[in-house]
């Protein structure tokens, strides 16, 4: 390795073999109870519960540690009403035929159309970007790498932070999502990559029994 910065590890905490499975177990059976919810209630969220939840998203890896992602919370009503409009006018070419046959024949199963009532009611709406350019620090204009990969990672951290902290997610994505960036008013180097729908699941919520069939370890896994 190259001589460089560094110090040592400070905060690794190592467990005992059986707290060790024990834990994995544990969060197992926690991030199973996670559910995609299309219904949410209009209950309020705390901020504070959100910033904590993107903040453990900021933490995240990231091509040469340049963290290039950007969130827009929204919680203004006629902005969720701005972003509804225009997310179903590109649903509404989606469905009529923009996506072709066999996407919409898979997406049967969930019961999706082109109406999202949810980017109104649910108390919060993030705009996750990916940034093209940026560095460690905001005043950087440099290159940015692997920029997909580690905001999908980032995403990742915050979805679960939200379901750990007790509230439901939709990861919605329009084709395509420009309008983001203009009602976000958010630069042309960035480009939208979910909308994460938050809040809690409504009284009525369901899951659609597709959603649940999950593959089983050894169809998912190869151990060599």
């Amino acid at each position: 390795m190259k001589e460089h910065d560094s110090r040592p590890l400070p905060d690794f905490t190592e467990y005992s073999p059986q707290e060790m499975l024990s834990r994995s177990e544990e969060f197992y059976h926690e991030i199973k109870k996670r559910h995609t919810v299309r219904e949410f209630s209009e209950r309020p969220v705390e901020q504070a519960v959100i910033e904590n939840c993107l903040k453990a998203a900021g933490t995240a890896p990231s091509g040469a540690n340049h963290q290039p992602w950007h969130f827009t919370v929204i919680s203004d009503p006629e902005i969720k009403s701005e972003i509804r409009q225009a997310a179903e006018k590109e649903e509404v070419a989606f469905y009529d035929g923009r996506a072709g046959e066999e996407w919409l024949d898979a997406l049967n199963a969930l019961g999706t159309d082109d109406h999202k009532p949810y980017l109104e009611k649910a108390p919060y709406l993030i705009a996750i970007f990916a940034q093209q350019r940026g560095g460690v620090t905001v005043e950087e204009d440099r290159k940015n790498y692997y920029v997909r990969e580690s905001v999908g990672i980032a995403t990742g951290f915050l979805i679960n932070a939200l379901h750990h902290s007790g509230l439901a997610t939709l990861t919605h994505t329009p084709k395509p999502m420009t309008f983001l960036n203009q009602i976000c008013k958010r630069p042309k180097t960035e480009k939208a990559y979910i909308l994460l729908v938050v809040g809690y699941p409504a009284e009525s919520a369901t899951v659609p029994e597709h959603a649940l069939i999950k593959k089983s370890l050894n169809e998912i896994t190869t151990f060599i």
